[in-house]
C-alpha cells in the first residue's frame, strides 16, 4: 500500500471517530451560548428577550441536561418574573401607543397585537421578535414613537392627497371600456383584475414617458393606493360613474389581487365590471 492511500484511509477512519464527538460538543456548546443570553437578558433587565429565550426547546433542554442541574430552578423563577414585566408593559405600551396616537392626530384601533387606524393601514406588533409589521412592511422596532411615525407617513401617503371620487370612477371605467374592447368582449362583462390593473396604470403615464421609457419618468401606482381608493370611491356614496354605471368588483383566487371591497374589509378580487 502506498504512503498516500495509507494516510488517507487512517484520516477517513479518524474522521469517522470524531464525528460524534464533534456533535456532542457542538450541542453543548449551543446549551452554554444559551445560557449566556439568559444572564446577558438577565443583566440588562431585558425581560423581553428573557421571556422570548426561557419559551424556547434550548430551555427545556438545558433543564433536561443533568449536567446543568439547578437550571429548571432558576428557570421557573425568571419565567415568572420577565412574564409579570412583559405584562405590565403591554399596558403601559398600549397606554403610550394610544395617547402618542391623539396627539399625531390618529384614532388608533388597539385589538392587540393587531392595529389599524383607517380601512387598508393595519398592523400586528411582535413582541418576542421586536418588530411592528404595517402593511407587510416590518419596522424592527416596537416603541410606541416610531410605529407613530410610521403610521403618520403611510396615512399621509395613501389618504392625505386630493381625491375626487367622480373623477376617479370616470377614469376607471374609461380604462374598463378600452380594456373590454382590446379583449373583445361586451362592456358589461368582467374582465381580469390583474389585467385591468396594469391597463390602469399605463393609462396614468405621461406622454413623455412613452416616447422615453425612463424609471424617473414613471408614475407609480401601488396595489395599496389602489385599494384604498377603491374603497374611498365605495365609501363616498356617490353611486356610480358620471353616466350612472356602478362598479362591481367580484371575489375569486385566480389571477387576484388583495384589494378592499365595498365594505372596506380585505378580500381576494379577481374581476371587474360595470353595469
Amino acid at each position: 500500500m502506498d504512503n498516500e492511500l495509507f494516510l488517507q484511509e487512517n484520516q477517513i477512519e479518524l474522521n469517522e471517530i470524531i464525528k460524534p464527538f464533534q456533535k456532542e460538543l457542538n450541542r453543548r456548546q449551543k446549551l452554554a451560548d444559551f445560557l449566556k443570553q439568559c444572564m446577558r437578558s438577565a443583566g440588562r433587565n431585558d425581560f423581553l428577550r428573557l421571556d422570548e429565550l426561557l419559551n424556547t426547546k434550548l430551555a427545556d433542554q438545558a433543564v433536561a441536561e443533568e449536567s446543568l442541574n439547578g437550571c429548571e430552578t432558576i428557570f421557573t423563577r425568571l419565567r415568572e418574573y420577565s412574564k409579570t414585566e412583559v405584562d405590565k408593559y403591554r399596558i403601559e405600551f398600549i397606554s403610550d401607543l394610544s395617547r402618542l396616537g391623539e396627539e399625531a392626530g390618529l384614532t388608533i384601533n388597539i385589538d392587540f397585537p393587531r392595529i389599524s387606524i383607517l380601512k387598508g393601514i393595519e398592523g400586528e406588533i411582535n413582541f418576542a421578535e421586536r418588530t411592528t409589521t404595517i402593511n407587510k412592511k416590518v419596522l424592527k422596532s416596537i416603541d410606541p414613537r416610531r410605529i407613530i411615525t410610521a403610521l403618520t407617513k403611510l396615512k399621509k401617503q395613501l389618504y392625505d392627497r386630493p381625491f375626487e371620487p367622480r373623477s376617479y370612477i370616470d377614469g376607471i371605467y374609461e380604462t374598463y371600456a378600452k380594456l373590454c374592447k382590446k379583449r373583445n368582449v361586451t362592456l358589461g362583462q368582467p374582465v381580469p383584475i390583474q389585467e385591468f390593473y396594469l391597463e390602469y396604470v399605463i393609462s396614468l403615464q405621461s406622454k413623455a414617458f412613452f416616447t422615453n421609457m425612463d424609471k424617473g419618468k414613471f408614475k407609480g401606482y401601488s396595489l395599496e393606493q389602489f385599494a384604498i381608493d377603491l374603497w374611498r370611491y365605495f365609501d363616498s356614496g356617490i353611486g356610480g360613474t358620471s353616466a350612472g354605471l356602478r362598479l362591481k368588483i367580484s371575489p375569486g383566487r385566480n389571477y387576484a389581487l388583495w384589494l378592499l371591497d365595498s365594505t372596506g374589509e380585505r378580500q381576494q378580487i379577481s374581476t371587474i365590471s360595470f353595469n
